[in-house]
């Protein structure tokens, strides 16, 4: 199990890397001569139509419905593995991790509406900050190399796992809107088709794939965010097969690369072209950047820590063998590094009367997310021994 985990970190410190690439490509584009092209590119209509199936999208649709319907799959696919076999499948492995994400989406959520209270069109955007991004948070920890302990890496992933099932979670309870009883009923006979498919121990991918299509256009459909679809399908394929091999490990396997090195670089640098033009100084310090941007640098920290605090103090959870208070709290801040689903999170929230503040939540996703790796990665680096320690060897 350690040589996987340690594979799969590595494969994310990688992929942060080229995150950050793609945000700041985009940046330079949207604040360049450039910036209609970039913005014409992501407006670019696109249709599929098959007899009376209609689908009709710009291509910025197509990314965060679609590819990103691949990353909720994966999502799905590691959460599903980790609660069975891995890093939360005792209570005693998932106690903590479990209250310090639930700690750090509360927190966040409050700060934001301590800012955005009084404004019903910016109360939307309230879920923005309790999001963690895994790919980057994994990745700023991984420039520290063998320093840090294996056991502060599972706990930073296992957190980042249940923060990004809770997103899943709100994007399902609160981001779901116009919704088509036809299109619901199509879903769920999909859903039970799919169910089916594992209980009669289906190992082949092939029927999933058919049936998650038609799950996936019917939730597109829907007005539920066809995303959520990814995380059915990755729940229903088996994780073991009668012959000890795992096809859901296969299909996350191959996933992973697509996911890490092409689509979600491609989302970012469609979704974190902020063009910084016409903001204002006051526009700068409003409430939906600065609530989203210390939502993420102070919520998330505070909600982290004080929860596994509690947890701890009531014995209901243990800190890791060898780790103190000192290297959970540099972790902690590292979590308020939420671009990925923050960023998603803020393109279905800021919609029609809102959509004037997507670029301000944008900006505050940003900000929040740099400073929350900066003062993560010196804070650790600071506390951690200055050679690797034996517990990451």
């Amino acid at each position: 199990m350690e040589k996987a985990i340690k594979n799969f970190l590595s494969q994310e410190s990688a992929g942060g890397i080229l995150l950050m690439v793609a945000v700041l490509l985009a940046m330079l584009m949207a604040n360049s001569p450039l910036s209609g092209i970039y913005q014409g590119f992501l407006d670019t209509e696109m249709q599929v139509r098959v007899g009376s199936l209609d689908i009709d999208k710009t291509l910025i649709h197509w990314i965060n419905d679609g590819l990103m319907a691949i990353f909720f799959m994966l999502i799905g696919l590691e959460v599903k593995r980790e609660l069975l076999e891995g890093a939360l499948s005792s209570r005693a492995q998932a106690s903590l991790p479990t209250f310090a994400a639930i700690g750090g989406m509360v927190f966040p959520v409050g700060v934001y509406l301590l800012f955005n209270y009084s404004d019903p069109v910016t109360q939307v955007g309230w879920a923005i900050p309790a999001a963690t991004d895994i790919a980057f948070a994994l990745g700023i920890m991984a420039l520290l190399g063998s320093r840090v302990p294996v056991a502060l890496k599972v706990f930073l992933l296992a957190l980042a796992i249940i923060d990004d099932l809770g997103v899943v979670v709100i994007i399902a309870l609160f981001y779901s809107t116009d919704l088509s009883m036809v299109s619901l009923v199509v879903a769920a006979i999909a859903i039970l088709g799919l169910i089916g498919l594992n209980r009669r121990g289906v190992t082949a991918l092939g029927p999933y794939g058919v049936l998650g299509m038609i799950l996936w256009i019917a939730v597109l459909k829907s007005g539920v965010h066809a995303t959520l679809a990814g995380v059915i399908i990755a729940f229903c394929i088996p994780l073991r097969a009668k012959d000890g091999t795992s096809p859901s490990e296969s299909l996350e396997h191959s996933l992973h690369p697509w996911s890490t090195f092409i689509i979600l670089p491609i989302f970012a640098f469609a979704n974190a072209g902020v063009n910084l033009g016409g903001m204002s100084l006051d526009a700068l310090f409003s409430p939906v950047p600065v609530g989203i941007a210390l939502g993420l640098l102070l919520g998330k920290p505070l909600g982290v820590l004080f929860f596994s605090y509690i947890a701890v103090k009531l014995k209901w959870a243990v800190l890791p063998e060898g780790m103190g208070w000192r290297h959970i709290a540099p972790v902690a801040v590292m979590c308020g590094i939420g671009f990925t689903m923050s960023m998603f999170i803020s393109s279905l929230a800021f919609v029609g009367e809102g959509a004037a503040y997507g670029d301000f939540a944008r900006l505050g996703i940003l900000v929040g997310s740099l400073l929350s790796a900066v003062i993560g990665y010196f804070w650790l680096d600071k506390v951690l021994p200055k050679e690797a320690a034996n517990s990451a060897k």
